[in-house]
């Protein structure tokens, strides 16, 4: 419900064009005050199990269990699956920082690797030759709704006996060689952040078909409780092993139920949007818009990134957009050259030459399912402004 971005004036000045807008109905509204006035069940409810059936209809997996974010849901995931000590866990550092957080937060060690140019995801060449005794695990992130190679890296990870975990945090719905992204490997995450295909303002899932490993992320979640809703019981329930509090609410959940009955009028909408950059875009010289890929393959543009050529200043780009009330975004800094794993895992550059040179080219321009045409005709025109200012 949320209004168009429309670059009609006002008072002489163009109406800013956010990064993105979280797209909302009266559904969401009624489902949260159906949540509220209740009275109770709002850290657990009739939401939370209406939303974790719906993914497992909409992704067709045996199981999906939410939590309260894509991070603690990944680092469930991790540890149901027996990943911490001693184990190693290759990540992308393409990524954002919690891919590899999660690893960390699991009790084991990421191992950076790098990607490849045309879909952003983890390089199986790469992969394979980092793989040591200690590998465990591999964590690909499908970057900005386009699925990676994930079928190289399941192949890999079956080859050597592999865990393979999914960060679909960006790509719910997007599909490759006919599969829903998060369902080729063991498990799979999902993201329901607020810039999310859906959006619940903060939020995750675990998906799987395997029956203990849903089981274990469950008990994960709830500070490894195995009886039924704690405040339904006389007693306080018993504990067989180590847990947390990942629960999502069940008034985010509400929002999510209703965010999941469209998700293929959101993504068809994205898609709409990206179509109408990548056709304007086309006739720009410096820039390089995403490939939507072919066949069996599906693009829910989460972000649309661009890649300048190597001429281009992208941060002068990106200035100029702000100087216009259009936002962009660099989305990702290097996870490995962050403070963090330099000075704490001795992460140096110079280590993943291609995630380290396009990074320095990407921008990711406004998108939202309601982005109007003529709010990306202002885009591309600023944008291929700044460019011929450089040549």
């Amino acid at each position: 419900m949320s209004d168009n971005i429309s670059p009609q004036v006002s008072n002489g000045t163009p109406s800013p064009i956010p990064l993105f807008e979280i797209d909302w109905d009266r559904a969401e509204v009624q489902n949260a005050v159906d949540s509220i006035t209740r009275g109770g069940y709002w850290a657990n409810g009739p939401y939370v199990d209406e939303f974790e059936h719906g993914l497992e209809s909409s992704l067709d997996v045996q199981h999906a269990v939410v939590c309260n974010s894509g991070t603690t849901a990944l680092t469930a995931a991790l540890e149901a699956c027996g990943i911490g000590h001693g184990d190693e866990v290759i990540v992308p550092s393409f990524t954002f920082i919690s891919t590899a957080n999660a690893v960390v937060a699991a009790g084991a060690t990421p191992v950076f690797a790098d990607i490849e140019p045309e879909r952003y995801g983890l390089d199986p060449d790469s992969v394979e030759a980092r793989l040591t005794a200690d590998t465990a695990a591999i964590v690909p992130v499908h970057y900005a709704g386009r699925a990676c190679r994930i079928h190289e890296l399941a192949r890999l990870a079956d080859d050597h006996g592999l865990t393979l975990i999914e960060d679909a945090a960006e790509a719910q719905g997007a599909r490759a060689a006919g599969e829903y992204v998060g369902t080729v490997g063991d498990v799979g995450m999902l993201s329901f952040c607020q810039n999310k295909i859906v959006a619940t303002g903060e939020g995750g899932a675990v998906v799987t078909d395997d029956d203990e490993l849903a089981e274990r992320v469950g008990l994960l979640r709830s500070h490894g409780r195995v009886s039924g809703d704690y405040f339904g019981s006389t007693g306080g329930g018993e504990y067989t092993t180590l847990g947390s509090n990942y629960r999502m609410p069940d008034i985010v959940a509400a929002l999510g139920v209703a965010q999941l009955d469209r998700i293929e009028d959101l993504v068809a909408r994205r898609r709409a949007v990206a179509h109408a950059y990548t056709e304007r875009l086309a006739a720009v010289d410096g820039v390089t818009p995403p490939a939507d890929g072919a066949g069996d393959e599906r693009h829910v543009y989460q972000l649309y990134t661009v890649r300048f050529d190597p001429w281009v200043d992208r941060d002068a780009v990106a200035e100029r957009l702000a100087e216009h009330d259009i936002a962009s975004k660099v989305y990702f800094d290097p996870a490995h050259l962050s403070t963090y794993y330099r000075t704490e895992h001795g992460c140096e550059p110079g280590t993943l030459p291609v995630t380290e040179d396009l990074s320095s080219r990407v921008l990711s321009l406004p998108m939202h399912p309601n982005l109007s045409e003529p709010a990306v005709e202002r885009v591309v025109t600023t944008l291929s402004a700044a460019l011929d200012e450089q040549r």
